[in-house]
């Protein structure tokens, strides 16, 4: 009961070390992702004159996701998906190099190219069906869409919070960049996460909440009973046998 008590006050909250600070003012980051291969571009152009800027459209479908198979779907527009050398094949430009832009550069570009043929073109990029996986001690664990931006604390509210087991500064995140998978243990406890490159996250990222030293004691305490219980059962299975041949031996 005592270490549950402590661990409430020095566990549970995040940013412990700001946290008793009445105000104050913290550093924050313009981040935008960078469109990298495989992402998914989901592009949408249009201006005063919607005819005009038909033909750089792609035609509605439905886009046939596994997950989407046995329920009915709304048709949307083909997303781009980008290829191992970085590029899409845009309608009327055919090959655009999207890779190490961001989604605002890619849309500046767009709109550059159209208004040669177009008055005042207005283009909506966005990344599409991207998702990172939240697990360990969380209350939900599964996925979570990034979107165009997700940061590692709405992926942990969207995956229900962390537990009261949860380890608040020990959480992993396992990430793949050109081709190497890289980790980095963050600290939820302390606001210097807010400036972390961990802090905004990439599609196909990986977080793991490590349990904290009451979860791992709990399970300690349980698989030790579990084996002393193993144990006794054999003794006394053991001992019932013998039991059973000496009373036959007496009886004969």
């Amino acid at each position: 009961m005592l270490a549950s008590c402590s661990s409430n006050k020095t566990v549970l909250p995040y940013f412990t070390d700001i946290i008793e600070i009445p105000s104050g003012e913290l550093p924050t980051q313009n981040y935008l992702p960078v469109i990298v291969p495989n992402d998914e571009l989901l592009i949408t152009v249009t201006s005063k004159m919607p005819d005009a800027t038909a033909i750089f459209n792609a035609p509605f479908t439905n886009p046939g996701y596994a997950d989407e198979y046995a329920q009915a779907v709304t048709p949307r527009a083909l997303t781009y998906r980008v290829d191992s050398k970085g590029d899409i094949n845009f309608p009327v430009f055919g090959t655009i190099h999207v890779a190490g832009m961001n989604i605002e550069e890619v849309r500046a570009y767009l709109e550059g190219r159209i208004s040669a043929t177009v008055e005042d073109p207005m283009v909506t990029v966005n990344l599409d069906r991207q998702m990172v996986t939240v697990s360990g001690e969380v209350v939900k664990p599964g996925q979570v869409p990034v979107g165009n931006r997700l940061t590692i604390l709405e992926a942990l509210a969207n995956a229900g919070d962390l537990t009261e087991y949860g380890e608040r500064t020990n959480v992993l995140i396992i990430r793949e960049v050109d081709g190497q998978r890289k980790y980095a243990h963050v600290d939820l406890n302390n606001s210097a996460l807010l400036t972390s490159e961990y802090y905004y996250l990439q599609p196909n990222d990986y977080i793991y909440v490590a349990p904290n030293s009451i979860r791992q004691a709990n399970s300690k305490y349980n698989q030790n009973n579990a084996f002393k219980l193993s144990v006794i059962s054999t003794i006394v299975s053991a001992a019932s046998v013998i039991a059973s041949l000496v009373i036959a031996l007496t009886v004969k």
